[in-house]
């Protein structure tokens, strides 16, 4: 028997999901069985850090790396793969631009712990303690990774030969990157986004644009939209615009607004500005008449409906954007 290539799947920091979704592909994985062996995988099988490190450097042909990287055994791990691995690929939106982990960098690591440790109603913590990296015991010191105040994506950790986007990525997308690897051949270019479109999401969108002008911005308890128009068009906030084409629009044929979980379109250096840009030019406002001043508060208004503007625009992609992270005095920054 022909011996298989050795597969890798690891969970950083995620909620899981990317982990199921590789059960999507069904009785496909039988024919990726017979091709790949898992030598790693801690969500399905036993398996030890030390494992990976008596393997020879490049040994494991393929890892899907899902979760982004928050603290240090996150990192200690991403390099460890990085360097057993041929093809190191970036598996779904926490490990390609940070996802709603994300998020967290609009606050400090000092923040979460005394939110969580601290001022939680629920919590009973008497004596205020918060988590140490070590901490000494009876049967000797344990140690805890340390949680890292900015959270990154793996390609800002390590390098990365693939990207594949989504929350989690689909099944056709997973089979795509599969199929690339079981088949051999030429590969895409080192750095490519694999099993999505290169363009936005509008453009496989069903859903008629028409251009309309809005006065308001509508969250999503406000308005049943009609299921044929544009939800931007009916004064929903859609990413769509700003975001990369390939999940064949999910969200918006089930009259939701997609909410960005692919990452920026090709060419797009930052997915909340390209939205931002994109509101700005269809919302409706008096010019004849009016002064700068004025226009920019009729804009303003129509904008103030959105009560996170961080989580609408930044929900998948602030890690990876232009920001990054909020300024914390005490960082220095």
């Amino acid at each position: 028997m022909q011996e298989r290539s050795k597969f890798a799947m690891y969970w950083a920091s995620a909620c899981g999901g990317c982990e199921i979704a590789l059960l999507g592909i069904h009785e496909e994985l039988l024919d990726f069985a017979t091709v790949f062996e898992p030598v790693f995988w801690p969500c399905v099988m036993d398996g030890k850090r030390s494992d990976v490190e008596a393997l020879s450097d490049g040994a494991i042909a393929l890892t899907f790396f899902n979760g982004a990287i928050r603290n240090d055994d996150d990192v200690a791990m991403a390099r460890l793969l990085r360097a057993k691995s041929r093809l190191l690929v970036a598996f779904g939106s926490c490990a390609y631009e940070g996802c709603i982990p994300g998020l967290s960098n609009l606050s400090s690591a000092r923040d979460h712990a005394a939110s969580i440790y601290l001022e939680n109603p629920s919590t009973d913590n008497p004596y205020s303690i918060t988590p140490r990296v070590t901490t000494t015991v009876d049967e000797g010191e344990l140690h805890l990774p340390s949680f890292h105040d900015t959270v990154k994506s793996l390609r800002q950790t390590v390098d990365v030969d693939y990207s594949v986007p989504g929350c989690p990525p689909e099944p056709h997308q997973i089979q795509t990157v599969i199929d690339m690897v079981m088949k051999g051949g030429d590969l895409p270019p080192k750095g490519s986004v694999i099993g999505a479109g290169a363009k936005a999401l509008c453009e496989e969108c069903p859903r008629l644009r028409r251009e309309k002008r809005v006065r308001k911005l509508y969250r999503l308890h406000e308005i049943i939209p009609d299921k044929e128009n544009c939800l931007i068009d009916q004064g929903m906030v859609c990413m769509g615009p700003a975001t990369r084409s390939g999940c064949t629009a999910l969200c918006p044929k089930a009259g939701m607004p997609c909410i960005g979980c692919y990452g920026p379109a090709e060419g797009v250096i930052d997915q909340g500005a390209a939205m931002l840009s994109a509101l700005a030019s269809i919302v409706e406002v008096d010019i004849e008449g009016n002064g700068d001043d004025a226009i920019s508060r009729q804009i303003e208004d129509a904008l103030n409906s959105l009560l996170d503007p961080a989580g609408t625009f930044y929900k998948f992609s602030l890690a990876h954007s232009l920001l990054q992270r909020a300024r914390h005095p005490f960082r220095g920054d």
